[in-house]
């Protein structure tokens, strides 16, 4: 945001010293990240970087990890396990988020506060209470150690990001559009499908979109119900750090950074749409 031209020049010093606070909050909290990314080309076996790497000579520099990433089938195992479980999860937290909040924001629901809290509950209990539960419970029932057990719980971990995305995507819902559609002849899945559904889509994929990237980064609720043959990359790369030290993990690492800023690129781009839709302009 510009400043006024008849800003004083108090307002002036802080208006440039926000921003440098701010940038200065920004790089604390991205340079971890940004360290990471060099050290996934490092030719030898270090989490440091080597004298070469610091002189930009080419040969301090490599895709052996990457290549080594590529060809073991221990590591793609785990990551086409970690994508059938986000996947699957996604999906069913998605379709589930959005026919709650689609009941949640009719204002005669019954209990709305409460089912409300219940369901944006798994965010606020701690992880490690929510995993011992749930193993708790498959294992009673003897389903732990199974992609359904996973899925299942990673499904309750994504809906609450669902639930409120779609009911704050409901709160600006013109619901004279129902009645109209109703008056047109329509019934309720179509006006579902061709009158809700298309006004509502930017809530519904940023929710699918944070269901997404919590089901990939979980690991304390899958360390207790998966098994060796369900183990994803969040569990490989947690036991790799602790048993062994390969810039393996840092190649992947990078790898799942690039996804998650093309999911927050979309998801932008996905907010400004809504904004657009709306009559404000994206900013």
């Amino acid at each position: 945001m510009a400043l006024p031209p008849y800003a004083s020049t108090l307002e002036r010093v802080w208006h440039y010293a926000y921003h440098v606070i701010c940038a200065l909050i920004f790089l604390f909290l991205i340079f971890p990240i940004l360290v990471i990314l060099p050290l996934s080309f490092n030719a030898e076996p270090y989490f440091t970087f080597t004298t070469e790497m610091l002189q930009f000579d080419p040969a301090g520099y490599s895709l052996r990890w990457y290549d080594d990433l590529l060809s073991s089938e221990e590591w793609l195992r785990a990551i086409r396990n970690s994508f059938i479980i986000s996947i699957a999860s996604t999906v069913i937290a998605t379709t589930l988020g959005t026919l709650a909040a689609l009941g949640l924001s009719r204002r005669h629901m019954p209990a709305r506060g409460f089912i409300t809290a219940l369901l944006i509950s798994p965010m606020i209990v701690p992880l490690i209470i929510t995993a011992a539960a749930l193993f708790s419970f498959y294992a009673r029932i003897e389903l732990s150690q199974t992609f359904f057990s996973i899925i299942m719980a990673h499904v309750v971990l994504g809906t609450p990001f669902v639930v409120i995305t779609v009911t704050a995507a409901l709160a600006s819902f013109d619901e004279q559009l129902i009645r109209a559609s109703s008056s047109l002849g329509a019934n309720q899945t179509t006006t579902f499908f061709r009158v809700i559904l298309p006004l509502v889509l930017p809530g519904v994929i940023s929710g699918a979109l944070f269901a997404f990237v919590t089901s990939l980064d979980e690991v304390v609720v899958v360390l207790f119900l998966a098994g060796p043959e369900q183990t994803p990359i969040t569990v490989r790369m947690f036991s790799g750090l602790r048993e062994e030290i390969s810039p393996t993990i840092l190649a992947l690492a990078t790898i799942l950074v690039g996804i998650s800023i093309a999911l927050l690129t979309t998801l932008e781009m996905i907010r400004r749409r809504g904004e657009r839709l709306r009559g404000l302009s994206p900013g």
